[in-house]
């Protein structure tokens, strides 16, 4: 059995780690407070040079982000490096950056060859046709749908000006099909260019960005594909006879995008 003050442990450990100001927020039924707090960060980060960021709590997410940044993990105290952390940002943040566009193409290629081997047809059984999608305009991925509640969060104060450098602060990925840090920072980088999306929402295995405003007709329709590219589960394990197609009605009218990989 978990003790009485894990979270409270892993949350200031988790602040610790993040080294920026974080602002707590307890599970609660209403999420109200959460979106109006990121909002309010939101515009003052572009005063103050800030991206806000809400963070799930989560012990998980806890492991990736200390093992990805070249540490062991101790469960028991949530120990890390700060060192450690500090080296891999700096790393991260040096490196050259791939291309969003490349890497998008060569995991489209990906799809179609599983496709293939499945004995599935493109056209009709992956792209589908644009309609049956719905609009979202809210976050949903901090939500513990067992409790009726939302996850205990931290609203954190990324000091960083360029939206894909978050995950140099938050390196959530490289597990499964989940991308790695440079591919996350490469297409976010590339979105962010394009849509003017910005990651906003970190779990262990969910990531949400927010818009300005929708993407049109044409561009949902291609861009609805480089989200299956980049993490198939938004079809595969969506709605029964969900489609890319399906994912492309819902891009076009929604301002967050919603990405899980199991």
């Amino acid at each position: 059995m978990k003790k009485p003050n894990t979270f409270v442990n892993l949350t200031q450990s988790l602040i610790r780690y993040l080294n920026c100001p974080c602002q707590s927020f307890e599970p609660m039924e209403d999420d109200d407070p959460i979106q109006n707090a990121y909002r309010q960060a939101r515009d003052r980060g572009v005063r103050e040079g800030f991206l806000p960021v809400l963070v799930v709590v989560n012990e998980t997410l806890w492991e990736c982000l200390v093992m990805n940044s070249g540490q062991d993990n101790d469960a028991d105290d949530f120990a890390f490096d700060p060192g450690a952390v500090a080296n891999y940002r700096n790393a991260m943040l040096s490196a050259p950056l791939k291309s969003g566009r490349l890497v998008l193409d060569h995991l489209t290629g990906v799809r179609r060859e599983e496709a293939s081997e499945d004995d599935m047809g493109w056209d009709e059984e992956i792209l589908g046709e644009m309609a049956g999608g719905q609009a979202i305009d809210r976050f949903c991925g901090y939500w513990d749908y067992s409790t009726k509640k939302t996850y205990p969060l931290v609203l954190a104060e990324i000091p960083v000006s360029r939206p894909w450098e978050i995950f140099a602060w938050l390196p959530f990925g490289g597990w499964n099909e989940c991308p790695d840090t440079p591919e996350l920072m490469a297409v976010s980088k590339y979105w962010f260019e394009l849509y003017g999306a910005v990651p906003a929402v970190i779990t262990h295995d969910v990531l949400e960005y927010s818009l300005p405003a929708p993407v049109g007709d044409d561009a949902a329709v291609k861009l609805a594909l480089e989200h299956y590219a980049w993490c198939p589960d938004v079809v595969d394990q969506g709605s029964e006879d969900g489609t890319v197609g399906t994912l492309a009605d819902t891009l076009r009218q929604s301002t967050i995008w919603y990405f899980w990989w199991d």
